[in-house]
């Protein structure tokens, strides 16, 4: 299959609806993950933080191109993902602290938050776990006849596990309405492609099962919202899935714990010069489409939020004990949940 690949456009292309839901958007999970930092180093929140600083025209730009009653998956890295598409920040910032108001009521901490309402069915710590469970979730789409489909996120690191390859042998074999997108960020837990796959075109992979496959510049949230819509409507009329491999970037380390020595901070500046919310914002200005007034009110707006998150994780009540016994059977009188 040709390689495809989407430039950066210079014109005005969809709404100011739109644009100013990217800008917002991508600028609540950029303020909230900087917070989220912050707190991580005051021991506010504790065990994993994956952040996704960098890395928010991945989300932001896929939710765009989709439906309400379509649904995500993703890996650990998944605090980005339910913001975009709605979920409390409070609840959210919850589960970062383990409170029992949180998406998972404090069980799942940064790696597992779930939004059912909205069809997020979670990050998931596994590496790669997550892919044959989008392809199930798409299958059960396609089993009820719905028109609906299963949008699912993996890292660059996953492309080497088994069950991925499994995955999209069978998504093509049974033409499931899925998107997997590889979110290429260069370095998996911190080393690179290059070091770890003989195929560094990870697009490519998906050729391989006459999956169509193309890169797309993950920096800039207009060629994510075009490739997405793409592949919704091939999924959509029953051609099945479509592996798309977003190049992005993520700013900070595989974790708050990784000190980062297998990249320059030069490296690291040189694609903040490509920033999607700096993109965003400059056609933003360039074009018109919002006031410098409505701007800021939109910068106060995420800046409460973010506050409002904080004061609520920190206000709410930490599980009661018995809570462990709790949501892990369907059955409530199950016989091997001993008092």
């Amino acid at each position: 299959m040709a390689k495809k690949t989407t430039a950066t456009k210079s014109k005005v292309n969809y709404s100011k609806e739109t644009y100013a839901f990217w800008y917002e958007s991508m600028l609540l999970m950029r303020r909230f993950e900087e917070k989220a930092g912050q707190l991580y180093g005051q021991q506010k929140i504790r065990g994993f933080c994956h952040l996704y600083i960098g890395q928010e025209a991945c989300a932001a730009g896929a939710i765009t191109a989709l439906e309400k009653d379509d649904k995500w998956i993703t890996a650990y890295r998944d605090h980005a993902h339910p913001l975009g598409l709605g979920t409390d920040p409070g609840a959210v910032m919850a589960e970062l602290y383990g409170k029992a108001t949180g998406t998972t009521k404090g069980k799942g901490g940064s790696m597992h938050i779930f939004d059912k309402e909205r069809n997020f069915m979670g990050g998931h710590g596994i590496v790669g776990a997550q892919v044959p469970m989008g392809l199930g979730i798409g299958f059960a789409e396609k089993y009820k006849g719905t028109k609906n489909l299963c949008i699912c996120h993996m890292g660059d690191g996953a492309v080497r596990q088994g069950a991925v390859h499994e995955a999209f042998n069978l998504a093509m074999l049974y033409k499931t309405p899925v998107i997997f997108v590889i979110e290429n960020n260069g370095y998996a837990m911190g080393t690179s492609v290059a070091r770890t796959s003989n195929v560094t075109e990870l697009y490519q992979i998906g050729e391989s099962y006459d999956m169509p496959a193309f890169p797309v510049d993950g920096m800039n949230v207009e060629a994510i919202h075009e490739a997405v819509a793409e592949a919704a409507e091939r999924a959509r009329k029953g051609d099945g899935p479509t592996l798309l491999e977003f190049r992005t970037y993520r700013y900070k380390g595989h974790s708050m714990s990784d000190p980062q020595k297998y990249r320059t901070k030069e490296e690291v500046e040189e694609y903040k010069m490509k920033d999607p919310i700096e993109q965003v914002l400059k056609t933003i200005k360039d074009h018109n489409i919002l006031s410098e007034e409505e701007i800021e009110k939109i910068i106060a707006k995420v800046k409460k939020q973010v506050a409002d998150a904080v004061k609520f994780a920190e206000e709410s009540p930490w599980p009661d004990g018995q809570d462990a016994f709790k949501d892990v059977y369907i059955q409530e009188d199950y016989p091997f949940v001993m008092e």
